[in-house]
């Protein structure tokens, strides 16, 4: 039996008609993404590499700990020693923009299928596809419509990247304690300050992570990315493929698993409860406090005696 659905000239056929009459559109598309990922790139690789190392470890300080911090110093100085200071960021300011677009369309789409079955039956289907499509197939459309280079590379890592987001935002939503919602209508909230009082405090934990599993796909993308002019370190991992050089190989790999743990840690931070800059100085603080409260109930009570 011989049958032939004929589905891959139907998608040269939708393809064709969007180039024809959609090209305007797509240009629009590709300037405003061009905007947001040229000026996060020239604001990080402007800043001098120490200044940006001690940037990255007093945040990793502030939000991790401090021996994160130590190994935050340790592993950004091997990339320094590496020479791929520039190509990592390169590749950082390309998941900061990929990630910054998936959550301004992620997080409001999540929002929706919170509060419409509706838009849920029909979007959920849709992430099914984006999740399950191999990346290497988001790389031919996003060529065909924006050329090569960062905006097409952006662009295919965002459509790559972006359900975790939105799949976890509306779980956050969905799993806020019905309590919290019927006290928020108790007190007259709008639906609005329902949505920014109530519910997205509450969700921010399942948000969070969603968005650090978007920016973990991002950085998995953007390598792939480099074989359409997307640049960074996945062009050094493809050079190193293509020249079967296992060192320089291996050098761009290892550059990405620090940028990769560096950005985990860190964005799984915003979902938790800060810990201490030091072991015990928290307990420290505590008992001084209390020794203060109670030499001051001590001059109350001795006042009291006196009179």
């Amino acid at each position: 039996m011989n049958m032939h659905l004929g589905i891959g000239e139907a998608a040269d056929t939708v393809v064709n008609y969007i180039l024809d009459h959609f090209m305007p559109f797509l240009d629009g598309i590709a300037m405003v993404i061009g905007f947001v990922t040229g000026t996060i790139k020239a604001a990080l690789t402007g800043v001098p590499p120490l200044a940006a190392v001690a940037v990255i470890v007093l945040l990793a300080l502030w939000r991790v700990g401090w021996k994160f911090a130590l190994f935050a110093v340790a592993a950004l100085f091997l990339v320094l020693g590496m020479d791929l200071w520039e190509r990592t960021m390169e590749t950082l300011s390309l998941v900061l923009s990929a990630t910054v677009i998936a959550i301004v369309v992620g997080v409001p789409l999540g929002i929706a299928m919170a509060r419409s079955e509706a838009v849920a039956l029909v979007v959920r289907p849709v992430l099914d596809l984006m999740q399950t499509m191999p990346a290497f197939v988001y790389l031919i459309p996003a060529a065909m419509f924006f050329g090569l280079g960062a905006v097409p590379g952006t662009i295919a890592t965002v459509i790559f990247a972006m359900p975790p987001v939105v799949r976890l935002t509306n779980l956050g939503l969905r799993q806020v304690n019905s309590e919290f919602i019927e006290a928020g209508l108790a007190f007259g909230c709008t639906p609005g300050q329902l949505l920014m009082k109530v519910q997205l405090p509450n969700a921010l934990p399942s948000i969070m992570a969603g968005i650090n599993q978007t920016i973990m796909l991002s950085l998995s993308m953007v390598v792939i990315a480099s074989m359409i002019g997307a640049g960074g370190l996945g062009n050094t991992v493809l050079t190193g493929i293509q020249r079967l050089d296992v060192g320089t190989g291996f050098e761009g790999g290892l550059a990405v698993v620090i940028l990769a743990v560096l950005l985990d840690r860190i964005t799984q931070s915003f979902g938790q409860k800060r810990p201490a800059l030091v072991p015990g100085l928290r307990a420290l603080f505590a008992r001084k406090t209390q020794g203060e409260d109670e030499a001051k109930q001590g001059g109350t009570a001795a006042r009291l005696a006196s009179h």
